[in-house]
C-alpha cells in the first residue's frame, strides 16, 4: 500500500486517515471524550520558607486552591500540607496537561494569597513540582496518605518524602537540581 504523503506511514485497516471495515459492517466512531486519570502533584514553597505555617491560612489557601482545580474541571480529591508545601490529588481533566494545571494552580494562589495575607506578601511558590500518577484502585491510601501530613512531617522531612516519591515511581533526578 503506497503512503498517502511523504513522511507518512500506511497501516492495515486504515486508508486516507479513514479507518476500513469489512464489506457490509459500519465503522464504530467514539462519540464523546472519557477519561480517568488521578493525579498526585506535590510541591513547595520558594525555598521551602514556611509561609503555611497558620493553620487557618493554610486550610484556605487549600480550599483555594480546590477552587482553581474545580474550575478547570480537575476535580479535587483532597488537598492537604504542611507549612512548607501542598500535596494535591485530582481527578486531571480531558482538556488540560499537567503542566497547565499546576501552573494555574501556583499562579492564581499566588496572586490571592499575597492579596489576602499581607503579612505573607512575599510568598511563592517553588519552580517546578512532582507529579504522580494514582491508581484508582490506590486513590483511598493516598487521600489518607495526604490526611496525615502534620504527622508524617513529624517524623520525615519535606526532602526525604519527596526523595521517596521520586524513587518509588521511578523518576530519574539530580539531587544538584531538585531543591534549586
Amino acid at each position: 500500500m503506497k503512503s498517502p504523503s511523504p513522511g507518512l506511514r500506511s497501516y492495515p485497516g486504515y486508508c486516507n486517515n479513514r479507518p476500513s471495515t469489512p464489506s457490509g459492517l459500519h465503522p464504530i466512531l467514539m462519540s464523546q471524550s472519557l477519561s480517568s486519570v488521578y493525579v498526585h502533584f506535590v510541591f513547595s514553597t520558594k525555598d521551602r520558607f514556611p509561609f503555611l505555617s497558620d493553620e487557618g491560612v493554610r486550610g484556605q489557601v487549600h480550599a483555594f486552591l480546590g477552587g482553581i482545580a474545580n474550575k478547570l474541571n480537575c476535580p479535587p480529591i483532597l488537598i492537604g500540607g504542611v507549612s512548607d508545601h501542598v500535596h494535591i490529588l485530582v481527578q486531571l481533566g480531558r482538556s488540560i496537561s499537567q503542566a497547565d494545571l499546576v501552573k494555574e494552580l501556583k499562579r492564581g494562589s499566588n496572586l490571592w494569597i499575597r492579596e489576602r495575607f499581607p503579612h505573607i506578601a512575599k510568598f511563592a511558590w517553588q519552580a517546578g513540582y512532582g507529579a504522580f500518577s494514582v491508581s484508582t484502585s490506590n486513590l483511598e491510601a493516598v487521600r489518607v496518605y495526604i490526611a496525615n501530613q502534620p504527622e508524617h512531617h513529624a517524623k520525615v522531612s519535606f526532602q526525604d518524602e519527596f526523595r521517596a516519591f521520586l524513587k518509588k515511581h521511578g523518576v530519574a533526578f539530580d539531587e544538584r537540581y531538585v531543591w534549586a
